[in-house]
Order: C-alpha cells, then structure tokens, then sequence
C-alpha cells in the first residue's frame, strides 16, 4: 500500500502510475488523503479558498512551482494529467467541503472509477485542509479516522 496527505499524497498518486508503467512493485491500495493532484489549479474550489489560516491558492501555486523547479510537469509529478488511469490499485481518496483540493480530488475519484478501478470517495462536510489534524477530536476528524482505519484494515485483509 502507499499513502499520503496533501503534497504526500500527490506524490503517492504519481508513484502509483510510475510503478504500473514500470512493472512495478504491485501496490496493493492507495490511501490519498486531500491530495494535491493538479498543478494547473483550474478548479472553483482551488479560486475559493484565499484564507491565509489554512492552505490557500497563494500557498499552492507558491509549493507548486518549488516542486516543479521550472520542469515541464508530467502525470508522475501531476497526477491529474493522466488520460489512463486503468491497472492502478483500488484508492480512498479523502476531502472536505472547504479544502482548495476539493474539486480535483473529486474528479480524479470520478477518473478512476471511469477507468475501471475502484475508488473509495469520502468527503467530509465543513471540513478544510488537514482539519482532522487540527481538530483530532472533532467528530468529523474522528469519522474520518475510522473510516481510513477501515480501509487499511480490508487492504491489510486482502479484501480490497
């Protein structure tokens, strides 16, 4: 299995299509937890959210071109660009309501699900980027807690 959160996850995405285009290792699941999949920030929600309190559209497009270091971004590094999404392992994909990744992070839960891999979609009302982490004991954070550790549980059981 491979995993992340925001930026982590991003990067767990493209990893997953660099290991099925390279024959591997076979990855079992991706747990993507608000993933940061698209550089072109074309989203409604990605305009949305401007409050400097929590990540925000000034902040992404400031990670994003650190990370791409002036590179032409490719579906490994921006995974929202990838037209196939086919022979990728089963993924949860977690976001809340008032997260700038909300939009692409829905999409891309649609893209795989279209591409015939089965896409476990969880978005959390009211919830920004990295609530749960903020608010550990917050209803919605606990929620979302045992719904990521439910996941693990059936990959770790095999029965994904």
């Amino acid at each position: 299995m491979i995993g992340g959160a925001s930026a982590g996850a991003g990067l767990a995405a493209g990893t997953a299509l660099r290991a099925r285009d390279s024959g591997g290792p076979r990855l079992s699941a991706q747990l993507l937890v608000y993933p940061m999949l698209d550089h072109r920030n074309e989203t409604a929600s990605s305009h949305a959210i401007q409050d400097p309190r929590v990540w925000n559209r000034s902040a992404n497009i400031a990670a994003w071109a650190a990370y791409r270091g002036g590179g032409d971004p490719t579906i490994y590094s921006s995974p929202a660009l990838a037209e196939d999404l086919s022979g990728l392992p089963p993924a949860y994909i977690s976001v809340g309501t008032f997260d700038m990744f909300h939009d692409e992070d829905v999409a891309y839960a649609s893209a795989l699900n279209r591409a015939g891999v089965s896409c476990e979609l969880h978005v959390y009302p009211g919830a920004f980027h990295a609530s749960n982490g903020f608010l550990p004991d917050h209803p919605t954070s606990l929620r979302w807690k045992r719904d990521e550790d439910e996941f693990i549980s059936r990959c770790l059981a095999g029965q994904l």
